[in-house]
């Protein structure tokens, strides 16, 4: 076996063997980007027990499954099933569980304890909250069991709580002074129940540790040699449990890179890693510099970055790979602008590098900025993938506002009626739904036909919830009056102020409930692109109906797309880390966007920021497009955008800047307030329309070209065939048959079209 491990060996480098071959004391590895951290922690393990360690005293941590199945399966084939078997690897909660199961009773627990998941947590607190009578729209569950979760993994206790006057105050101030009784009752039930929720394996095991000294030397004899991967996302709760497990003999390895600390908002505390020599003094470390995934221009760009860090471990990432492309900087006019142009320059380079579509990221700080991009992917029929969500009108915050406009055009349509008649809450619960639902189809009529006519009165419904009722219907009919006079986007921007969804989301200020705002703004903008794209349209006010039209071919795009791995992958850049690419866009580099307004206003959160373009960066094998936008639109009203610091901050020896002077282009447009329903005027749009210098088509040809009879190409509504040409000069129009979009009439002297044949293909 010797020989053989031996000759594994040789693939690694000098620093990788180093780290591989260090046994005892405690060790720390620095792993840049694409240095090759898995291999070395899985020849650090095999190495050891070559040497003699047993394999059931090794102790490896890791933060997904995936990563302790790859790196037990490579364990495997190098020293054997058997002793890979006998390894304590897995992720820190699923260790833990196994700890806590063997010691259950000293904790108060049996040990065939269940363990909960997050719409367990959420279901029990909602029954709790009930229970206590308490508003449930300022006490939500999900809000609730989130202000749990962080105290549990900041190892503070119901008592701690209680005991914590800042806590007590921030709670208070938060409008819910409540949630530690909620807080106590939730455990109470827990335990009652004999059930821990994923918080609690990391609590109850800090609680064990701590309070049973001779469970804790039982654990730090038989974990001799400890290894912790992506150290750097270790929270307060794991590192307390770490730190208590090697304290007997400091055989502690960990492996991160502090440039990649990116989950803050988790909990990830930087400082452990940054301050592993002061934990342990006599520490040894290595850097793993040698970059294998990127080109030497993407790493020194990225490198370029990081120097305006201050918070940090020293260190150079370098590669030997060639010298590879520039990175690209692109400015447009608008983000349709970009996203047209980055799914053109994918199909243009799939074609002339002979490349997949899989080979080709599109990386983004928010999830809202993947409309325009799939708008782009749909229109030229590319297959594509978001990781870690769904496709942008597939989104709940989405069909909640398009299921109001739906039942706006369409009173009786049951579906748009049940999903949103209760949301956002106004006290209409389920039960009476469903009889409203009974008795309206004995009746042979819709629900809202039903209330309408005023038939609940014949039901057993109390007088305030019949009284919601009625509002709800007169809400909805006076939409309809209103969406007669009104443009999609007019109809659309008053519904969303009218039903309060905002406000309802921004009860809770998490990351996912901010997201969902986000969106619901991009809706906004997504329907004042097409009023803009429709000037060339003779009839430019886009109506509600044509609107959700354009929506369903969107949603039946998705229904039918094919889900094989051979797509574009769309994600947000904390979704991309540990995963590589081919080609990678980076879109939307924008002050207020990347970096985030809301990690601006310390050192700390826009070092974070910036530790997150770094690894947007070192996604990328051979090539990186960074773009952004002049101009976006915010809540329907258009902004100037600035493009983002970290653009200035690359080092331009390694940068292809394609922007061009800006200054003079410059349109300074001031935003209206949410609830105003002004929008840009004709004048603003016009000068926007005359920004031809920020994109250019060099495909499209003079309209005056255009005649009957042959195939053009229309940036959003795709082929269609001129039937009709006519008028003169600026009133050149022409009547056009899109495939998806059906006929419509565009005014020459606006159109951007491009000509493809003047024969039928």
């Amino acid at each position: 076996m010797l020989n053989n491990l031996n000759k594994n060996f040789d693939v690694l480098n000098d620093a990788q063997k180093k780290a591989t071959f260090h046994i005892d004391g405690p060790l720390i590895i620095i792993a840049g980007a694409g240095s090759g951290k898995t291999r070395v922690l899985t020849y650090r393990i095999a190495h050891l027990l070559n040497t003699g360690v047993d394999s059931f005293s090794i102790l490896a941590l890791t933060f997904t499954n995936k990563a302790a199945r790859e790196m037990k399966s490579r364990i495997s084939k190098i020293v054997g099933e058997s002793d890979a078997k006998n390894l304590w690897m897995g992720t820190f909660h699923s260790i833990f569980a196994k700890i806590l199961r063997i010691e259950a009773d000293k904790i108060g627990f049996n040990s065939n304890f269940t363990i909960y998941d997050t719409q367990d947590s959420e279901k029990l607190i909602r029954s709790i909250i009930k229970e206590k009578g308490l508003d449930k729209d300022i006490y939500r569950p999900k809000i609730v069991r989130n202000r749990i979760s962080i105290l549990k993994n900041n190892l503070i206790t119901v008592n701690g709580y209680f005991n914590n006057p800042e806590l007590l105050e921030s709670d208070k101030i938060s409008k819910r002074p409540f949630t530690g009784n909620l807080y106590k009752e939730y455990v109470r039930r827990c335990f009652r129940s004999n059930v821990m929720d994923f918080d609690d394996l990391l609590l109850k095991t800090n609680e064990l540790l701590n309070n049973n000294p001779e469970v804790l030397f039982k654990y730090q004899n038989k974990f001799k040699y400890i290894l912790v991967d992506e150290y750097q996302d270790t929270n307060h709760s794991q590192y307390k449990i770490v730190k208590m497990l090697a304290d007997r003999f400091q055989n502690i390895c960990v492996v991160g890179d502090d440039s990649q600390s990116i989950y803050s908002f988790r909990g990830a505390n930087i400082d452990n890693i940054l301050n592993f020599k002061k934990d342990y003094p006599d520490s040894i470390s290595y850097k793993l510099e040698q970059n294998y995934r990127s080109s030497k221009n993407i790493v020194n760009s990225a490198n370029s970055i990081l120097k305006y860090n201050k918070n940090k471990l020293e260190k150079t990432v370098w590669t030997n790979n060639n010298e590879g492309e520039k990175v690209l900087i692109n400015s447009f006019r608008t983000d349709s602008d970009e996203g047209r142009f980055v799914v053109n320059d994918i199909i243009k380079n799939r074609s002339i590098q002979n490349k997949e579509n899989r080979d080709f990221a599109i990386l983004y700080r928010t999830n809202a900025q993947s409309r325009s991009i799939e708008d782009a992917l749909r229109i030229n029929n590319v297959p594509y993938k978001i990781f870690g969500g769904l496709s942008f009108y597939q989104r709940k915050e989405i069909k909640d506002v398009l299921a109001y406009l739906k039942l706006i055009l369409n009173k009786n349509d049951e579906e748009s009626l049940k999903r949103v008649i209760n949301y956002p809450p106004r006290g209409i619960g389920q039960t009476t739904i469903d009889k409203l639902s009974v008795a309206s189809n004995e009746m042979g009529m819709s629900i809202f036909e039903f209330i309408e006519k005023e038939n609940i009165n014949n039901l057993k419904i109390n007088n305030t919830t019949t009284e919601k009722l009625k509002n709800f219907v007169y809400m909805i009919k006076n939409f309809s009056l209103l969406n007669d006079k009104m443009s999609a986007y007019e109809i659309t921007k008053e519904v969303i102020g009218r039903i309060g969804i905002i406000d309802h989301l921004k009860i809770d200020s998490s990351p996912e409930e901010i997201n969902k705002i986000q969106n619901i703004e991009e809706l906004l903008n997504g329907i004042n692109e097409l009023k803009i794209i429709d000037d060339e349209l003779i009839d430019s006010k886009i109506k509600l109906s044509t609107f959700l039209e354009d929506v369903s071919l969107a949603t039946d795009f998705d229904d039918k797309k094919n889900n094989n791995d051979n797509s574009v992958s769309l994600m947000t850049v904390h979704l991309a880390k540990g995963l590589e690419f081919s080609d990678v866009y980076i879109v939307g580099l924008e002050e207020d966007l990347f970096p985030s307004p809301m990690n601006i206003d310390s050192r700390n959160g826009l070092e974070e920021e910036r530790r997150l373009f770094y690894v947007a960066l070192t996604r990328a094998k051979n090539k990186v497009n960074i773009s952004y936008s002049q101009t976006r639109y915010r809540w329907g009203n258009l902004d100037y955008c600035e493009p983002s610091r970290f653009i200035s901050e690359i080092d331009p020896l390694y940068v292809e800047n394609n922007s061009v002077n800006e200054e003079k282009n410059k349109i300074q447009i001031k935003s209206e307030s949410f609830n105003s329903i002004n929008k840009p005027n004709a004048s603003m749009i016009k000068k926007l329309k005359k920004i031809d210098l920020f994109y250019k088509n060099k495909n499209v040809k003079k309209n005056i070209d255009v005649e009957s009879g042959i195939y053009v190409y229309h940036e959003r509504f795709g082929k269609g065939l001129v039937t009709l040409v006519e008028g003169t000069g600026s009133d050149r129009k022409a009547l056009i048959d899109f495939e998806k979009f059906g006929r419509k009439k565009l005014l020459l002297n606006f159109a951007k079209l491009k000509i493809l044949n003047k024969k039928s293909p």
